[in-house]
């Protein structure tokens, strides 16, 4: 029986149909790190590790919501929220990123939050718009790397409940990890 977790945070490596998604071949996630179809995403069996009361925290890419909800769905959770968290990025200059962007530029990056069963936060003071130079970490650091922030705030938002990194990339005190970057702490 594997453990079950009340926070999942997730941050699929979402394949896009296109491969180039910048100025140059380098840019998109597969010259990075291996990426997953939505199919591949969505069969993977996280009901088996989600409590039956339980909190996910998702990045989404913001040229695929449609996709992102798919994925809510096949893991049995439901939206609450399509904006969670939103991290405002910026250079080291401390100019607005100018990121990569179908329509627009984009300069930030949305984690939603669902639920399954009756989960709720213990602090209604949690800010969801969270300022690249807060962080101290800044987005040349590694493509798709997010800010050690984003965990500090779901656990004060949640609370110290088991809590799991899918797609971790590092390990970080308090939190099991998945993932291909890591020794990880379950099988999925």
């Amino acid at each position: 029986m594997s453990e079950k977790y009340q926070i999942i945070y997730a941050d699929p490596p979402w394949k896009f149909n296109n491969k180039n998604t910048g100025g140059s071949l380098k840019s998109g996630a597969d010259a990075h790190y291996p990426t997953m179809t939505l199919d591949s995403i969505c069969t993977l069996d996280i009901k088996k590790i989600a409590d039956e009361n339980c909190a996910l925290f998702m990045w989404w890419v913001g040229s695929m919501p449609i996709e992102a909800l798919t994925v809510v769905d096949a893991w049995g959770f439901t939206l609450k929220t399509m904006t969670g968290f939103t991290w405002v990025k910026l250079t080291k200059n401390q100019k607005l990123a100018f990121g990569m962007g179908f329509w627009t530029r984009q300069g930030s990056e949305n984690c939603l939050i669902a639920v399954r069963g009756n989960i709720k936060r213990i602090d209604a003071g949690i800010r969801n718009v969270i300022i690249e130079e807060d962080t101290g970490f800044y987005i040349n650091e590694a493509h798709s790397k997010k800010p050690p922030i984003f965990r500090e705030r779901i656990t004060e938002l949640m609370g110290d409940i088991p809590r799991v990194e899918l797609f971790a990339r590092e390990r970080f005190e308090g939190w099991h990890a998945w993932g291909n970057e890591v020794n990880s702490d379950i099988k999925i």
